[in-house]
């Protein structure tokens, strides 16, 4: 069996002083009479936000959160993967592998972990749990840069299987959002039903109709599509353009400044959740710059941009239409992610979907803004998969 390290978070004190320093020394730009968040992220919300981060924040206790819960690091293909495994106290629970997005980390999480692995703690049925991995996707957080080219979705989807493999887990779960959506997909695709006993979504694909083909959208559908081209026309949806093609460009000034890195991170939380323009209506100042300390302490900004540009190689390489993927699947829509494609395009990528549930409220990130609805969600689903 290959080595499974135990890991701790434990960030060198002279990484967060330089922190500080350069949040102190930050060269803002000019202040213009424009409508905030008009021109891109608020001026005056920012410099409060990256206030409280060098004076106020507590990135230590971020660490003792995370440290409360079992971590490892292991090596796939050359490549370091860190994971958080939260055993079940039940014997019997179903493995679930839980993967995050952009721009997420482990982090995204760390509502549910307990709440699914001991759901009799929180009034709910034990036959519902699960035992717990949460993988940080290599490039992302503490599983620290891709070292070499070529670590794209299938590729990660192929290392979380093994990973699986060596945990000893031959029949298990899968679910995420964004990227973890993607990668789960791919794992799912691959997999055949062999090992993956369901596929949970909340950001799932979809196929336009071709040809002559028409669908017939309902308002819901037709409210997904109307907000995803508002997104694009706002520029909400820029990164994907800019990772997918040179994604070094912008990382060299995400990589050096910690007020653009939040600046440019913010800008993402803000449009993709449910917060009504508010970001704090939808998270805590300390659970956004929680995530944004992660890119910046571990300096994995450019390596996460580099999995767009990976995507965009993989899918020359491999091409774009795939096979159907053949496992029983669950999707959970919240109403304000960034992505919500019509059912009948995501029947025609995940042609099992056994459950669709439109969410009543939340966005791109549920594990932090509803993970009760999210732990609901995915106790519902897995419960006839066992």
């Amino acid at each position: 069996m290959p080595s499974m390290t135990p890991f701790a978070v434990s960030i060198p004190e002279d990484h967060l002083d330089d922190l500080r320093v350069r949040l102190a020394r930050t060269r803002w730009i000019d202040d213009f009479p424009e409508t905030p968040w008009e021109l891109g992220v608020s001026r005056s919300y920012l410099k409060e936000l990256c206030e409280y981060w060098q004076t106020s924040f507590d990135w230590r206790a971020q660490e003792s959160l995370l440290n409360s819960y079992s971590q490892y690091v292991t090596e796939v293909d050359g490549q370091p993967i860190h994971f958080v495994h939260v055993r079940s106290p039940q014997p019997d629970a179903l493995p679930l592998l839980l993967i995050h997005g952009w721009p997420g980390s482990v982090f995204e999480y760390v509502k549910v972990l307990d709440p699914l692995s001991r759901p009799s703690s929180f009034g709910a049925d034990e036959a519902d749990s699960f035992h717990m991995i949460a993988p940080s996707i290599p490039g992302y957080g503490f599983s620290g840069p891709t070292r070499r080219p070529g670590w794209g979705p299938a590729r990660i989807a192929s290392a979380f299987a093994t990973l699986m493999h060596d945990l000893g887990y031959e029949r298990f779960g899968l679910a995420g959002g964004d990227w973890g959506a993607i990668i789960s997909t791919e794992l799912a695709r691959a997999d055949r039903g062999a090992h993956v006993c369901g596929l949970h979504l909340t950001m799932p694909l979809g196929l336009p109709p071709s040809g002559e083909d028409v669908d017939v959208l309902s308002v819901s559908d037709q409210r997904g599509l109307d907000d995803w081209a508002g997104h694009q026309a706002a520029g909400n949806v820029v990164h994907v353009a800019v990772n997918s093609t040179r994604p070094h460009t912008l990382a060299f000034g995400l990589n050096d400044s910690p007020v653009g890195l939040a600046a440019w991170l913010i800008d993402k939380y803000r449009a993709y959740s449910d917060c009504g323009g508010d970001v704090e209506a939808a998270f805590t100042k300390d659970e956004l710059l929680t995530e944004i300390s992660t890119y910046w302490l571990t300096g994995t900004i450019a390596s996460a941009s580099r999995l767009y540009y990976e995507r965009a190689d993989e899918t020359r390489r491999l091409g774009s239409k795939q096979l159907p993927v053949q496992v029983s699947t669950g999707c959970a829509i919240f109403p304000k992610d960034v992505r919500r494609v019509p059912r009948s395009w995501a029947d025609r990528v995940y042609p099992n979907i056994e459950r669709w549930t439109e969410m009543p409220s939340g966005g791109h990130f549920p594990g932090l803004e509803k993970p009760e609805l999210l732990v609901t969600e995915l106790r519902e689903f897995f419960r006839a998969r066992r």
